[in-house]
């Protein structure tokens, strides 16, 4: 040690301060770069090039066992992406974050390629994915749900999280976190973030949305979606006109024509009242012959004479060849809900269906406007 006290003063303190006079040491090359030293402190003052040789060899074999950890360490590697990209033919991006580091590897990207991709944090990256993919009114709620500081407290339990976005290339999307591995400690040290494209899952939802509620001779609203869309209306204070409509003499076509000529007569009642309404208005389809609509912002009589003339100008045009000269002619009855009192759907249908038939008892083809 004395013979590098003045060359290296600072190693010799370190050293003379644990009480260490002589070194045998030999250097670790692994890769054709020294990355390390091994060696004994105060050895014997026997033979030292001995203990040299000795150190050299055994330096070797640890470097020996480091490169077949690192290939074993490699080859588990590569076989657990090739589970990954297993499943990957469903996804659209996949990435295999460290969630300690931030650190990201790429498994498959849009182009279904492998990008090993270290040299930016995965909070970076996914922002700049997520601009390009995500439709503007998503943006913000998924770039929460990316935020990796607070992933291991949202996956605490869970086999996965979802988030669910629409993108602006893929259509529909669900983003999907799922824990790889943890610590010593137990803290969470892997995650896996793919997206998948459920655009197909989404239309076939929509579509059986759809189905239920939907009457499925007109295409309109049937009684229980609409109840539930005009229920929900009401709760929310939004003041408007309630409307039961019904056809006049609907028994007499379908005895005199048959019920398929009743039929076609329902259907062109029922494009004829959706072609009156605006796009917040409500319609649907009671049963038989009758109808209910509710019309947003419609609160006197002007605004309803106004829809009951629009009603009754479309239905003089309809022409179902089966009638020949018939006219098809509708009996309306109406009542107003101000917005500010409490008022249940069936207490305001009775209202209206109480006036659709006092204007019935009148000969119909006419709209009555319900008067307590």
């Amino acid at each position: 040690m004395e013979d590098i006290k003045e060359t290296h003063p600072d190693t010799y303190e370190l050293l003379s301060g644990q009480n260490i006079h002589s070194l045998v040491v030999v250097q670790f090359r692994y890769k054709d770069e020294i990355k390390g030293f091994f060696g004994v402190d105060n050895p014997p003052d026997t033979d030292s090039i001995g203990l040299a040789l000795f150190l050299d060899m055994m330096s070797t074999l640890i470097i020996s066992m480091i490169k077949i950890r690192d290939t074993h360490n490699t080859k588990k590697r590569k076989a657990r992406f090739m589970g990954y990209t297993a499943f990957a033919q469903i996804y659209i991006f996949i990435h295999y974050i460290n969630v300690q580091t931030h650190l990201y590897e790429v498994i498959k990207n849009t182009d279904n390629g492998f990008q090993d991709t270290t040299d930016a944090s995965f909070e970076i990256h996914i922002k700049k994915l997520l601009k390009n993919c995500c439709a503007n009114e998503y943006l913000s709620k998924e770039l929460a749900f990316v935020d990796i500081d607070t992933i291991e407290q949202r996956l605490d339990g869970r086999a996965s999280i979802v988030s669910e976005f629409y993108g602006t290339a893929f259509g529909w999307c669900r983003g999907r976190f799922i824990p790889v591995d943890y610590d010593n400690d137990g803290r969470l040290l892997h995650v896996i973030y793919c997206i998948e494209s459920i655009d197909e899952q989404k239309e076939r939802e929509n579509s059986l949305l759809s189905m239920a509620h939907t009457d499925l001779m007109t295409g309109i609203y049937n009684r229980g979606h609409g109840e539930s869309l005009i229920e929900q209306s009401l709760h929310n204070k939004v003041k408007g006109m309630m409307c039961i409509i019904d056809c006049d003499k609907f028994k007499s076509i379908n005895d005199t024509y048959g019920h398929s000529v009743g039929d076609d007569v329902i259907i062109a009642i029922a494009h004829t009242l959706q072609n009156v309404c605006r796009k917040n208005d409500i319609i649907m389809r009671l049963g038989g012959d009758e109808f209910a609509m509710y019309f947003p912002g419609v609160t006197d009589k002007k605004n309803a004479n106004e829809i009951f003339e629009r009603i009754f100008k479309h239905t003089e045009k309809l022409n179902i060849k089966a009638l020949g000269d018939r006219r098809i002619t509708l009996s309306l009855g109406a009542c107003f809900y101000d917005g500010i009192a409490d008022i249940s759907y069936d207490s305001l249908y009775c209202k209206a269906d109480e006036a659709m038939y006092k204007n019935k008892k009148q000969g119909g083809f006419g709209a009555t406007i319900y008067e307590p």
